[in-house]
């Protein structure tokens, strides 16, 4: 199974994006679905999570600006970013658990001021 993000890009300060993740077979049997991301000089850290009953949760410093959700039609997470940051700036990961984890290959989101 192979994971593969996309959606990310510039965008100024207060601006919105949405990632996506997209398996390459179905998310269904996958027991959580997660977002980290990776500043320069910082380490992989986890933002948010969507388990398979479909209960989120969010760290702080996305709490409140950021959605994670899934379309298991589509075989794909989300994650939807508002009012972004300049402090958002990283790459970002899906990451999934299917008993073993699985990583995605991450997609750079550059937020400017």
């Amino acid at each position: 199974v192979q994971l593969q993000a996309s959606g990310g890009g510039l965008v100024q300060a207060g601006g919105s994006l949405r990632l996506s993740c997209v398996a390459s077979r179905s998310i269904v049997n996958f027991r959580a679905l997660s977002w980290y991301r990776q500043a320069p000089g910082k380490e992989r850290e986890l933002i948010a999570g969507i388990s398979a009953g479909g209960n989120t949760h969010y760290e702080d410093p996305v709490k409140g600006r950021f959605t994670i959700s899934r379309d298991s039609a589509k075989n794909t997470v989300y994650l939807q970013m508002n009012s972004l940051k300049p402090e958002d700036t990283a790459v970002y990961y899906c990451r999934g658990d299917r008993g073993w984890i699985i990583w995605g290959r991450g997609t750079q989101v550059t937020v400017s001021s």
